[in-house]
C-alpha cells in the first residue's frame, strides 16, 4: 500500500484561453491516486503577473510541490524560483529560456494550415474564436466539451508573450515534457526543440492541444511519474 503523507502537492496551471476547469479529469485522477491537488488561476495579463499568481499560490502550501503547465503556462511554471518545487511537468508547454519571449518560441516553426489568425481586440486582449475550439484547440473533444470550453475561454494579453524571461527553473530541476503529436496550435517540432533543450524526460502520444480535456490518462501518467521520480530526485 502506497504511504500518500510523502507526496508532493500537484498545481496544475492553465495556459490560454481556458481555466481551471479544463483539468477536472485530471484532478479526479490524482486525487484517486492520493494526491492533493490545486488549480491555480492565472490573470492572463502579463507573464510577471501570472509568476506572481502562481508563486502566491505555492505559499499557501507546504512541503514539496510539482508544477505542471499547459501551453503558454509552460512559461509560468519556468519562471518560478521556489525551492519547495521538486518537478516541473510541460503539457505541450511552451518554456522560454532566459531572455527569450513566449513568442519567440510559439513562432519557432511553421504553423499548422488550420491554426487561427489571431488578433487583439480594441482593448488589447486576444480571444480564441469559437470555431477554433473545434478546429485546431481541441478537435478530439465532443460537441458539448468544445460548447462549455467555448463558453468559459479565458483571454489573453500581449505581454504575456511579449515579456523577457527571467532565470527558468527548469535549468535546475528535472523536467518531464509530454509532446501533443496532433498539436494544431503549437507546432510538434516546437515542443520536441524545446523538451531537448531542457533535457525533459518525454513522453510522445497522439493527442492534441488539450490532452488534460481530450486524453486525461496520457496525462495522469507522466504527472504521476514526475511526482514520484522528481520528488526522490530532491
Amino acid at each position: 500500500m502506497t504511504d500518500t503523507t510523502d507526496l508532493p502537492t500537484i498545481i496544475l496551471v492553465h495556459g490560454a484561453w481556458v481555466d481551471g476547469s479544463s483539468w477536472a479529469h485530471v484532478i479526479s485522477a490524482l486525487d484517486g491516486r492520493g494526491y492533493k491537488v490545486i488549480a491555480a488561476p492565472l490573470p492572463l495579463s502579463s507573464l510577471g503577473n501570472d509568476i506572481a499568481s502562481l508563486q502566491a499560490v505555492i505559499d499557501r502550501t507546504q512541503g514539496p510541490v510539482v508544477l505542471v503547465g499547459h501551453a503558454y503556462a509552460g512559461a509560468v511554471i519556468s519562471g518560478i524560483q521556489d525551492e519547495r518545487v521538486s518537478a516541473l511537468v510541460f503539457i505541450a508547454g511552451l518554456a522560454p529560456a532566459q531572455s527569450e519571449t513566449v513568442a519567440d518560441v510559439f513562432y519557432r516553426d511553421t504553423q499548422h494550415p488550420n491554426a487561427p489568425n489571431l488578433a487583439p481586440e480594441p482593448d488589447g486582449r486576444f480571444w480564441l474564436p469559437d470555431e477554433s475550439f473545434s478546429t485546431a484547440f481541441a478537435q478530439n473533444a465532443d460537441k458539448k466539451t468544445l460548447t462549455v470550453m467555448a463558453a468559459v475561454q479565458r483571454p489573453i494579453t500581449a505581454p504575456c508573450i511579449t515579456e523577457p524571461m527571467g532565470p527558468t527553473l527548469w535549468s535546475k530541476r528535472p523536467s518531464w515534457y509530454l509532446v501533443a503529436q496532433d498539436d494544431r496550435m503549437i507546432p510538434t517540432p516546437t515542443q520536441r526543440f524545446l523538451a531537448q533543450r531542457m533535457k525533459a524526460t518525454t513522453r510522445e502520444a497522439a493527442v492534441d492541444h488539450c490532452p488534460m480535456v481530450t486524453a486525461p490518462d496520457e496525462v495522469v501518467l507522466i504527472v504521476d511519474e514526475a511526482a514520484r521520480l522528481g520528488t526522490q530526485a530532491r
